[in-house]
C-alpha cells in the first residue's frame, strides 16, 4: 500500500472572550458604561444570508427577539437578497442615499466600500484590530480592514480544500490523500477511468465543479504565492508562483488528462465526488451536507485534505456584517452588529446554512464537531487565505475565471494569460 501522510494542520486553542464597547445579548461582555434602554432607533438590515423561510423564521422568529429583549428600544426592518442581487442593492442604495444601517458583504468587499466612505469605522465604537484578532484569525479579522481601520465582523466563512473518495484511492492502492504536488498528480492518474474510445468516466482530480477563480486561487495558495503585493497595489499572481500553479492544473487537463473540459460544472446537480465520478477533487465545505442529502452512507468515504504544495493551500470567503457611515442610529446598528456576530447567532447562522463559524471558540460546539468538514476547516484556519485586496477587487474578480479558461483551453500560455490579466488588474488599481 503507498501511503502519504494524511495533511493535519494543529488544532486551534479557542481564544479568549472579546471586550467591546457595545455588547451583544449573547456575548457576555457588556460594558457597564452602556445602557442597552438608552440605544433606540429604527434601523434597516440587509442580508444575502438568512434566505428562504427557514432562515428567515431563525433570524425574526428566534434571533432578534433575543437581541430585542437586550435593546428594547431598537427596532429591525429586514431586506432580504441574494448574492447575486447584493451588489447591484449595493450600488442603488449608495446612489439614492439611502444605504441600510447594516448590511452584510462578502470577503473581498469591504475594501472598495470602505475606500468610497460608505461604511463606519468600527474601531470608533470599540471593535479594535487587537481585540477581534483574540477571536479570529489574523486574515479573517485583515478581510474587514481597510487602510488600518476596522469596517466589517466576520459571521460565517466559506473555505475550499481538497477532498478525496478513500474507498476510490483504496482500490487504486492509496491508503491517504497526497501531501505533495506529485503525489497528487500520481493518485490523479491513477484512479482516472476512460473508456476504450477514451470517454472520461472518472476523473482523478476535480476541477471543474468549483468557480474557476476559486479552484485557482487554492492551487496558487498551494504554490505559495500571493494575489497582489503586501499593500494590494501591484499584482502578484503572474509571478513564478502563480504560474506554477496555473501550469498544474493546465497540465492536469492536458497532460496528465485526469478531467476534461465541460466534464463537471458549478452547475451539477450532485457533484461528481458524491456520484463517484471523481476520485479527488478541490471542494467547499458544504459537500459535506450535500453528501447527506444525496447519499449518506458515502460520507464516511469522503476525506478533506489541505492541498500541498510549496505551502499549504486552502481559500476562504465569506459573509461579514458592516454598518453605514451615515447611519443615524450608530449606537443601535453596531449594536446588531455586534448581536449578529456573538457566538449563540453566529452558530445559529452557520449551522442553519452548514457552513463555518469564523469565531475560533465555536470550534468545540456540537454543530461543529458533528460536521467533519465544518471541523476541519476550522483546525486549518490559521493556512487558509483570501481573495480580495485592493478597492478595485470587485471590477476586476470577474475576469479571474477567463483567463484561468484560457489557459486551460490552451488559448494561452499560463503565463501569458495571467500576464494579461495582471495588466488589466493594474490598470483598474491605477484609474
Amino acid at each position: 500500500m503507498k501511503s502519504p501522510t494524511v495533511v493535519r494542520a494543529a488544532g486551534i486553542v479557542a481564544a479568549t472572550a472579546l471586550t467591546v464597547a457595545l455588547a451583544a445579548c449573547s456575548s457576555g461582555d457588556t460594558d457597564a458604561s452602556v445602557d442597552p434602554d438608552e440605544v433606540s432607533g429604527d434601523i434597516t438590515l440587509l442580508t444575502p444570508i438568512f434566505e428562504g423561510s427557514p432562515g428567515q423564521e431563525l433570524l425574526e422568529g428566534e434571533l432578534l427577539p433575543q437581541f430585542y429583549e437586550e435593546y428594547p428600544n431598537v427596532t429591525v426592518s429586514v431586506d432580504y437578497t441574494t448574492y447575486g442581487n447584493l451588489n447591484e442593492k449595493l450600488t442603488t442604495a449608495v446612489v439614492s442615499g439611502l444605504v441600510p444601517d447594516v448590511m452584510m458583504m462578502g470577503v473581498g468587499w469591504i475594501e472598495g466600500f470602505a475606500d468610497k466612505g460608505i461604511l463606519a469605522d468600527l474601531g470608533e465604537g470599540g471593535l479594535t484590530e487587537e481585540s477581534l484578532k483574540e477571536k479570529y484569525t489574523d486574515e479573517i479579522v485583515e478581510a474587514g480592514m481597510w487602510d488600518g481601520n476596522v469596517y466589517a465582523v466576520p459571521i460565517m466563512l466559506d473555505t475550499r480544500f481538497g477532498v478525496a473518495r478513500m474507498d476510490i484511492l483504496e482500490e487504486a492502492g492509496y491508503d491517504a490523500p497526497p501531501t505533495s504536488w506529485d503525489e497528487l498528480i500520481e493518485i490523479a492518474e491513477a484512479t482516472t477511468v476512460r473508456e476504450s474510445n477514451g470517454k472520461l468516466t472518472r476523473a482523478g482530480f476535480d476541477m471543474m465543479s468549483l468557480d474557476a477563480r476559486q479552484a485557482y486561487f487554492t492551487m496558487l495558495f498551494s504554490a505559495g504565492g500571493e494575489i497582489f503585493n503586501e499593500d494590494n497595489t501591484v499584482p502578484e499572481f503572474n509571478g513564478p508562483e502563480g504560474v506554477a500553479a496555473l501550469q498544474l492544473m493546465t497540465d492536469l487537463v492536458n497532460e496528465y488528462e485526469v478531467e476534461d473540459i465541460g466534464f463537471a460544472s458549478t452547475d451539477d446537480i450532485v457533484n461528481p465526488l458524491i456520484s463517484g465520478r471523481a476520485a479527488m477533487g478541490i471542494a467547499h465545505n458544504n459537500l459535506w451536507t450535500q453528501t447527506l442529502e444525496a447519499d449518506p452512507e458515502m460520507i464516511d468515504n469522503l476525506e478533506p485534505f489541505v492541498i500541498e504544495g510549496a505551502a499549504p493551500g486552502m481559500f476562504f470567503g465569506g459573509t461579514l456584517a458592516t454598518v453605514s457611515n451615515n447611519s443615524q442610529h450608530p449606537e443601535a446598528a453596531q449594536a446588531l452588529l455586534e448581536f449578529l456576530s456573538s457566538p449563540d447567532a453566529a452558530l445559529a447562522a452557520n449551522e442553519q446554512r452548514g457552513n463555518v463559524p469564523a469565531l475560533l471558540d465555536l470550534l468545540e460546539s456540537d454543530y461543529v464537531q458533528s460536521n467533519r468538514f465544518v471541523q476541519f476547516a476550522m483546525e486549518n484556519l490559521d493556512v487558509a487565505q483570501r481573495e480580495g485586496g485592493p478597492a478595485a477587487w470587485l471590477e476586476v474578480r470577474g475576469d479571474v475565471a477567463p483567463a484561468v479558461q484560457e489557459a486551460l483551453l490552451e488559448q494561452k500560455t499560463p503565463q501569458e494569460a495571467l500576464d494579461d490579466l495582471a495588466a488589466l488588474m493594474q490598470t483598474a488599481i491605477e484609474r
